[in-house]
């Protein structure tokens, strides 16, 4: 009997403490991180969202002044490096200047070089003060493991972009993100971050690495909870603590996304779409993948 094909992956999310305006302590304190991750196998590495500037910008100029160009900037670069060293992807939330335009960005680095880059595209907040809305879609990146794609933070509130994602063929989303509190959650429950992330894995058979922040800044708390979640929605590993610095790793299969995307000998997700109520694509100008 021929064998099974495999697409094995061991996946490290870090949730570190970055500070506003200490970007070389940051980067330091994620290439230590990104060190031991590698040093236990991990293959694959997901960062917070801007995880070398810290968050909560007082003004424009200080989040210009912060930004870098992406993959071209020192941060990049030493992440390249760190990539290269390592063998592991990298995948890392970064302040990207692009002219005198700001970008909330994930840069996607391998043991090659850049992959390329992510621009949120849904703004939180007073992130709408100081960056563009994300103008590069939800690309899919091939890192030789299986495919990949990437959402910061608040973009996981909108289904459309783990649809996006899943049907130009992503296995997994990696999500660098800054969770805040939600209105009303009631303290016995799972934070609003992680039921969200859950319902997108499951809805779209799509693992899930979501790499969040914690501490303080500036008087905005960080919600931590970092996951990693299977492709049926299921946490792997995590949630992770609401306060302290974690790495959480775990071991995928991404041939499972797909492969195991029927739910019964009836339904299978993608392809129960009723693309006669509304286009295939959700209007956007991408290539479908496989489902």
């Amino acid at each position: 009997m021929k064998d099974t094909p495999e697409s094995r992956l061991r996946v490290a999310c870090i949730q570190m403490e970055p500070h506003v305006g200490r970007k070389q302590d940051n980067l330091d304190r994620s290439l230590a991180l990104i060190a031991k991750a590698a040093g236990e196998g991990a293959q694959l590495v997901v960062l917070p969202e801007l995880c070398n500037s810290g968050y909560v910008f007082a003004t424009r100029e200080e989040a210009f002044a912060l930004a870098e160009e992406v993959p071209a900037g020192p941060t990049s670069k030493a992440w390249s490096d760190a990539a290269r060293q390592h063998r592991v992807v990298i995948v890392a939330g970064i302040a990207e200047r692009d002219g005198d335009k700001l970008y909330n960005s994930a840069a996607v680095i391998g043991p090659a070089g850049p992959v390329g880059t992510y621009r949120k595209n849904h703004l939180w907040g007073a992130e709408n003060l100081f960056f563009e809305p994300g103008n590069l879609g939800v690309p899919v990146f091939n890192i030789g493991a299986g495919r990949i794609a990437c959402a910061i933070c608040y973009d996981i509130w909108f289904p459309e972009i783990f649809r996006l994602a899943a049907l130009q063929g992503a296995d997994l989303l990696c999500v660098p993100t800054n969770w805040v509190p939600m209105p009303e959650q009631p303290a016995d429950q799972p934070v609003m971050a992680n039921i969200v992330a859950m319902s997108g894995a499951h809805s779209n058979s799509m693992f899930v690495a979501a790499a969040d922040r914690v501490g303080v800044e500036r008087g905005q708390p960080f919600l931590g909870n970092s996951v990693i979640l299977s492709h049926t929605g299921w946490p792997l590993a995590g949630p992770a603590s609401a306060d302290s610095e974690e790495l959480l790793i775990a071991d995928l299969n991404l041939a499972d996304a797909r492969r195991k995307r029927t739910l019964n000998e009836f339904n299978q997700l993608l392809r129960d779409r009723r693309t006669d109520l509304y286009d295939e694509m959700l209007g956007a100008a991408v290539k479908p993948g496989w489902y």
